[in-house]
Formats: structure tokens, C-alpha cells, sequence
């Protein structure tokens, strides 16, 4: 009997980056491999076939009951016997169109959008659509120890599993050569005894790269701040550094794909975040042997040790950002000690570590997973 399973996520583009492996994975254990996503198109070349949705971004849309009626049509046509969710609103839209059907649904948190120090009514919102789909959800894997509590707490899932996000490939960033920082600073016109930070990421609020600005001009003049990344922000973010008196201290290169040059490029990391699943860009910093000054927030707080392998602040708190980014600046045996740790221990986040202990997760709820690797195990030995 064929195995299929579907892979859904609001936008191609989170399925391209982080899950890539894992459609490979189930293709290489004998499935059949689907896709549906919304936002512009990327490649999938793992999957047999993809499924463009109507994705947009306020759940109350109508396109979103659109798509989960293709969604649910898709559904029953195909009989996937099993179905990967991604991102808050494509897994809410996606259990909905389940329901009822005979089918085993794995939804991974990447990080809830809310928790105790949300709006009242943005919380009651969100975490009402995940308490109405929880039995739907026969599988939920969370990323950090906040959002594992809290799907306890409420029973957001038949079955709740934690673990250690869906691994980073970091081989990817070994491959820059040794001189490509040096370079990419002198073309950015980066002096040479600049202290540079970095944080790429979505320009966004809950991002936060505003609070970075603002840090940034408490700061003296030889500190300089990389933010590679798009978003809806990008625009507003470029205007509070004029606004600010920091604009020739900021670079603003855009979407990039190769991080390598960047991170060797810099000295330290930053994040400003008000909450993370289990971030990528701060694990690989990390993996690149540089500090990292993060928001005290969930996501962080289970990467960073303050004091051992990097430094913490209250989110949005300029001020204590920028003493810690002092601190870094400061001290290049601080910063060089909480380098090397944060490089020694990041390394159980490597793909090749995590994923396994995914795939074994979805094991717990597929037997016919199980099976088809205890095969592919036997014949490879």
C-alpha cells in the first residue's frame, strides 16, 4: 500500500528553508511526498507535488477557509495517512480540514505567537484556535521548555513531545573561506576596528530590530550593526536610523542566502526578539563562535546561559542591551570565553543529531513509519 504524507506551511518559503530534509527523508524511507503552502513560489524538488494555497496573514480572512476546503478536497482525494503541519496559521486551517478524516496529524510548534504577557484578547484569540484544533492533533511537537509547559497546561495535543527544534544544517556555513569576513567588511566599508554586531531576521515587530536602533545610539561610534533580512518593516527601520543619528553605522544589505561571510564578518551577535520557537539565526551565530546578546525570552533562554555562553536583557529594554553589548565590546577575553562555550553548545542542535530524534517522534503515532525504517534499517545491514 502507497504511504503518502503532506507537508503544510503558510509559505514556501518556511518549508524551503527549515524542512527540506525531513521531505527528503520520508521520500527516502519509500512515501510519497505532498506540499501546500501559500506566499510566492519556491523550489520543492523532494516533493512530488505542491499545492498552492490562499494563504494570508489575519486568520478571519476568507481565503483561509478557502484554503482549507482545497485543503480538506486534497485530503480525502489523496488518503495521506499522514500530515505534517508548519507555522500557526497554516496548522490551525489545516486541522480544521481534517476533521473527521482518517488520517494521523503531526502539527510542530515553531514558537506560539502568545503567552502570559500578551493582550488579553490577541491571547484569547490564538490560543483558543490552538485549544479547538488540540483534538485534531495527534501529534504536537514543541521547540522550547515554554511552549511544552504551556501545551501541558492546556492539552494542546493528543500527545505532546519535546524536542530540540528541526536541527540546522551548519555545514553550509563552513564552507565560507577564511578571508570572507575581512572582505565583506572592507565592501561594506566596515572600518577595521569596528565591533560589529549581527541579527539577521524578518523586519518585523515582533523582531524588534527597532529596539536595536535605539540601543545602538547609546552606544560609542566604533560599534556598527548588520541587519541582512526583508519584511514589512525594513522601510520604518531605515528611517528611525536616520531619526536616530546612526545611520552610518547600520548596513542594510537585504535578503541574503549565504550567511557564512556574514557571521565571520562580525563579532558579536544580537537578537531582539520578543519570542522564538528555537531560533536559527541565533544557533548559528552561535556555531560560528560568536556571543550573543538575546531579549530574555523563551527560545533564548533555552540556547543562552547568562554569563556562560552569552549575555541576556529584558526585552525591549535599550538601555541593559546595550550595557551587555558594552560588556562584549569591552572585554575580548569575556567575549572570546563566551564565543568557544557557545560553540561547544550548540552542537546538539546539528541536523544530523535532531533529525532522528523527529523522525522517531512521528514514529510514536505512525506505525507505519516505524515499520518502513525498521525495513530500511534491516536492509542496510
Amino acid at each position: 500500500m502507497e504511504r503518502k504524507i503532506l507537508f503544510t506551511a503558510s509559505t514556501y518559503s518556511h518549508l524551503a528553508n527549515f524542512h527540506r530534509p525531513y521531505l527528503r527523508a520520508f521520500a527516502g524511507l519509500g512515501w510519497t511526498v505532498d506540499a501546500a503552502c501559500g506566499g510566492p513560489p519556491r523550489e520543492l524538488p523532494e516533493a512530488r507535488r505542491v499545492i498552492q494555497l490562499p494563504f494570508e496573514k489575519s486568520i478571519t480572512a476568507p481565503a483561509n477557509f478557502q484554503a482549507a476546503r482545497l485543503l480538506r478536497q486534497e485530503m480525502k482525494r489523496e488518503g495521506y495517512g499522514l500530515i505534517s503541519t508548519h507555522t500557526s496559521l497554516a496548522a490551525f486551517f489545516t486541522r480544521l480540514a481534517a476533521r473527521g478524516l482518517d488520517t494521523v496529524v503531526v502539527n510542530t510548534s515553531h514558537g506560539y505567537l502568545f503567552d502570559e504577557n500578551t493582550p488579553a484578547a490577541k491571547r484569547a484569540l490564538l490560543l483558543g484556535a490552538e485549544k479547538l484544533t488540540s483534538k485534531r492533533t495527534d501529534l504536537l511537537l514543541t521547540m522550547n521548555r515554554c511552549d511544552y509547559e504551556m501545551a501541558r497546561r492546556y492539552r494542546l495535543g493528543q500527545k505532546i513531545i519535546d524536542i530540540p527544534g528541526v536541527g540546522v544544517d551548519f555545514s553550509r556555513l563552513d564552507c565560507a573561506p577564511a578571508d570572507a569576513g575581512t572582505l565583506l567588511r572592507a565592501r561594506w566599508d566596515l572600518p577595521e576596528d569596528a565591533f560589529v554586531l549581527i541579527y539577521p531576521a524578518e523586519f518585523s515587530a515582533r523582531k524588534n530590530q527597532a529596539m536595536l536602533l535605539r540601543a545602538l545610539a547609546l552606544l560609542p561610534r566604533r560599534i556598527y550593526l548588520l541587519l541582512p533580512g526583508e519584511g514589512a518593516l525594513l522601510e520604518r527601520c531605515k528611517a528611525l536610523a536616520e531619526e536616530l543619528g546612526v545611520w552610518d553605522r547600520v548596513r542594510f544589505p537585504g535578503h541574503v542566502s549565504d550567511m557564512g561571510p556574514w557571521y565571520l564578518a562580525a563579532d558579536c551577535a544580537v537578537s531582539a526578539s520578543r519570542s522564538e520557537g528555537l531560533p536559527f539565526n541565533v544557533m548559528e551565530a552561535m556555531h560560528c563562535g560568536l556571543p550573543v546578546a538575546a531579549s530574555a525570552v523563551k527560545g533564548h533562554e533555552d540556547l543562552i546561559r547568562e554569563g556562560e555562553n552569552g549575555l541576556l536583557f529584558p526585552w525591549n529594554d535599550a538601555e541593559t542591551c546595550a550595557a551587555q553589548i558594552s560588556a562584549l565590546a569591552d572585554h575580548p577575553a569575556l567575549l572570546s570565553r563566551l564565543g568557544a562555550r557557545a560553540a561547544e553548545s550548540v552542537e546538539q542542535y546539528r541536523l544530523d543529531a535532531v533529525l532522528p530524534k523527529v523522525i522517531a517522534a512521528y514514529e510514536t503515532v505512525s506505525p507505519a513509519l516505524a515499520a518502513d525504517r525498521n525495513r530500511n534499517l534491516a536492509s542496510i545491514s
